[in-house]
């Protein structure tokens, strides 16, 4: 199983951050190391001081396959969740001012808390899903599925032109603007629609 990431999928939040405007998603992926589940607390990391939370709508993929055409990617997935991409800023900046990778920043222990899935079925629309999510339960991310600026099942097209997509892999999507830091004693509290699946404490 592995996690693939796009970033820079929401007008806002690539403003918010004085990033530039994607031509093609960008991808990048974390380890399976990164994965924090039953809403187990996250322990704040001691070589970061600017951990930065990113509410992300999930897709679980649910066949195998590679060059998925976009007319026939929905038949790739079959649940949606809600996860944080936990991203150490202080470190991403470094290695972005010197065209290095991301993956410390991202793909440090415990940096993707995901929550249980939810079966497709109930939703009529994968691009008109509400997600947001809480932080000591004031509304720090709100916003729709709709907004994405590369839709889901382009992303499986894209992504699975370049990776084996597998049973049980998982997709972030892209997050909305609103991200913030984190910090010791800190509540985060995540939401598909009003359904309320990741509910976890800063240690």
């Amino acid at each position: 199983m592995k996690i693939i990431c796009v970033g820079r999928n929401y007008v806002k939040h690539i403003k918010e951050l004085n990033n530039e405007f994607p031509k093609q998603p960008i991808i990048f992926t974390k380890p399976d190391t990164s994965i924090l589940l039953n809403n187990k607390d996250f322990y704040f990391p001691d070589f970061s001081s600017n951990v930065q939370f990113e509410v992300e709508l999930l897709i679980k993929i649910s066949k195998e396959g590679k060059k998925i055409p976009v007319s026939f990617a929905n038949r790739y997935y079959n649940k949606v969740g809600i996860g944080i991409d936990f991203t150490a800023r202080d470190i991403q900046t470094n290695a972005k001012n010197k065209g290095l990778p991301w993956t410390l920043a991202k793909g440090f222990n415990h940096s993707a808390p995901i929550s249980e899935f939810l079966s497709i079925e109930k939703f009529k629309d994968i691009q008109n899903i509400n997600f947001s999510l809480k932080k000591n339960n004031k509304v720090v991310q709100k916003t729709n599925s709709n907004k994405m600026i590369y839709k889901v099942d382009f992303l499986i097209n894209y992504i699975s032109n370049f990776i084996h997509l597998k049973t049980g892999d998982i997709t972030f999507t892209g997050t909305p603007e609103g991200v913030g830091e984190i910090k010791k004693g800190d509540n985060l509290k995540a939401y598909i629609e009003d359904e309320k699946l990741l509910d976890f404490n800063i240690k």
